[in-house]
């Protein structure tokens, strides 16, 4: 066999070779690509409603669980808590919840405890602020945070919109609306679902 033979056998294996390996390492990173367009598990259940059992929720105390990928807050608002909300509507951009109530208050929470009439203390809402998407921290007392003034309420700790104890967004903040509440509803006095209320949409 002539050297020119040779060289060109050689060739010819290597772009075999090369191509072998080109289209493994294609089915490679196709597999993961195409993969991702099948739901997993986890995303299946990602929009199911989310049982939760408040017995051992406090006064003064939040939980927080997830519904759709979200931090959902429940906060058992005490007398205190409740009656600081009268004091923080002078400072609030949106105090009865008009802007964007289908997305972001369902009709029996357009009051000002922003919660079901009859359970008035309990506060559900989508811990995620309304401007970039961060989780604002609190509850903080009255007089413990300086851009709260001498309220109640919850700071963004990104751009530091402030919102009160209903999640009503205060004056003046990167945050355009309140938090949103989430859809949800009593099985009991003790349980709640979050993500289905619809069995009654105006009533507990």
């Amino acid at each position: 066999m002539s050297n020119e033979q040779s060289v060109d056998k050689e060739r010819r294996n290597a772009m075999v070779a090369t191509s072998v390996v080109g289209g493994i390492g294609a089915l490679c990173t196709a597999w993961p690509f195409v993969n991702t367009f099948a739901p997993s598990e986890k995303a299946k259940a990602a929009g199911a409603p989310v049982e939760v059992d408040i017995s051992g929720l406090k006064e003064g105390e939040r939980m927080i669980v997830e519904w759709r990928g979200k931090p959902v807050w429940l906060l058992k608002r005490s007398p205190e808590m409740m009656a600081s909300l009268a004091k923080t509507e002078g400072e609030l951009a949106d105090p009865d919840s008009q802007r964007k109530q289908s997305e972001l208050t369902p009709e029996y929470c357009r009051n000002k405890f922003r919660a079901r009439e009859d359970h008035k203390d309990l506060f559900v809402a989508v811990g995620i602020c309304t401007h970039l998407g961060c989780s604002p921290s609190g509850p903080f007392p009255a007089g413990t945070q300086a851009v709260l003034k001498e309220e109640w309420g919850f700071v963004c700790p990104c751009h530091g919109s402030t919102f009160d104890l209903a999640g009503r967004v205060w004056k003046a903040k990167p945050a355009p609306d309140n938090l949103e509440i989430p859809p949800y509803k009593y099985l009991s006095e003790t349980k709640l679902v979050i993500g289905d209320d619809s069995s009654d949409k105006k009533g507990a």
